[in-house]
């Protein structure tokens, strides 16, 4: 065993899925006394800084899709729990996984999350679905996006239970009804529906714990920034430094010519312009000074010609 084991590389690297597996062990390990910290943590282990959680079903009312980020990812989880939820884990079957430049992509069609409820009655619920999972491309490998979309669920009562209470016809009706939709609890639920009105105030929140303003004024800073990114112009373009290049050759060469100095003094002044060139992309006031060389001054007369010696400084002529 030890020999066959010599050559393998690290769980991380050769299935992304082990995380899931270790995040179903963090979950096993969670207890009664676990508090927002301990949720926290955990969301930090296994979730990127910018991650963001997407569940997608059918409920009576038509389909739903809920996405939330990174900072209610914990209370989610914990939702879970406070619905009468005691053991929560996933089961991955067939997954696909795909390799990019810096994440990695595992398409789960055969996921299965699996709940067991302690009440309102001794109940497994297995919800199937497809579970698209991110992760980044490194040492940590956690969790940038997650995508479940539930197909069906099952609700199962073990037999025992109906053989206890199989002269009871009121506990049997309560126990032919079912205590979950889709196999999430009404605790998750409504949680998802306040993530709605949630979502869109992470900003003022934020605002407000970094600056310590009032909630009204975070509200009209926050409108008055989108207000100006709404009306604020365009940038206007800068011209490209090949051009700014080619009129600096252009006007060097022009000055070289008209010097009258014979064909070899002006091939060195071509190279040591040349030579010179990053001068442009370090002064972008070049391209200003060579076209206010053709525009008249003030008085009527025109303004000075500049060019370039081959030392890379500005020489002046009237």
């Amino acid at each position: 065993m030890l020999e066959r084991d010599e050559g393998r590389h690290t769980p991380y690297m050769v299935q992304p899925e082990y995380r899931i597996y270790e995040m179903n062990k963090r979950l096993q390990s969670r207890t009664e006394d676990s508090d927002n910290l301990w949720w926290d943590a955990f969301a930090t282990e296994f979730f990127e800084d910018d991650a963001t959680l997407t569940l997608s079903f059918c409920l009576e009312d038509g389909p739903k899709r809920y996405t939330i980020g990174r900072t209610l990812i914990p209370r989610y989880f914990s939702t879970v729990f406070e619905g009468g939820v005691t053991d929560l884990y996933y089961i991955l079957k067939h997954s696909k996984e795909s390799y990019h430049n810096s994440s990695i992509t595992v398409d789960c069609d055969q996921c299965t999350m699996v709940t067991q409820h302690g009440k309102p009655m001794f109940t497994k619920v297995c919800t199937e679905g497809r579970l698209i999972l991110e992760f980044t491309f490194d040492d940590l490998m956690r969790i940038k996006t997650w995508h479940f979309t539930i197909r069906q669920y099952r609700e199962l009562v073990p037999r025992s239970i109906l053989a206890m209470h199989a002269q009871d016809p009121q506990v049997l009706e309560q126990l032919s009804k079912n205590i979950t939709r889709m196999g999430l609890t009404n605790f998750t639920l409504n949680y998802l529906r306040l993530c709605v009105i949630l979502e869109p105030m992470q900003e003022l929140m934020s605002r407000h714990k970094t600056y310590n303003l009032s909630p009204r004024d975070c509200l009209k800073t926050c409108l008055f920034q989108k207000w100006q990114r709404m009306v604020a112009p365009p940038e206007p373009t800068r011209q490209p430094t090949t051009k700014r290049r080619k009129r600096k050759n252009s006007t060097s060469s022009t000055s070289n010519s008209s010097a009258g100095n014979n064909a070899n003094s002006t091939n060195s002044k071509k190279k040591s312009a040349a030579a010179n060139l990053s001068l442009s992309s370090q002064v972008p006031e070049l391209g200003a000074l060579q076209s206010c060389s053709l525009n008249p001054g003030r008085d009527g007369a025109l303004c000075h010609s500049t060019a370039v010696t081959p030392t890379g400084q500005f020489k002046e002529k009237h």
